[in-house]
């Protein structure tokens, strides 16, 4: 279970964007150029969350229960709580 919050960090000088598990007090920065990364936004879902991965069309599925949205490394359905079927290939 993933029980530190990710959020996405921009630079703002090149406006590279990078996922991390972040402390909200830290100051991090850009490898490359030193600059300071500023905050965009949390990453979903919000911790803590049995998922490892972010919210995205390319990452969910309906559950063929409840018709919710979960994402595909999840065997059972986050909302009912019943068990999914394997993904098609």
């Amino acid at each position: 279970m993933n029980t530190k919050q990710r959020y996405r960090l921009r630079n703002p000088v090149s406006g590279r964007e990078l996922l991390i598990a972040a402390e909200p007090e830290e100051i991090y920065l850009d490898r490359d150029t030193k600059e300071s990364l500023e905050v965009v936004g949390k990453v979903l879902p919000l911790a803590p969350s049995q998922s490892k991965l972010p919210w995205a069309v390319e990452n969910l599925r309906f559950c063929p229960w409840c018709e919710q949205l979960a994402q595909k490394d999840l065997n059972d359905c986050p909302t009912c709580g019943r068990r999914m079927g394997p993904l098609g290939g």
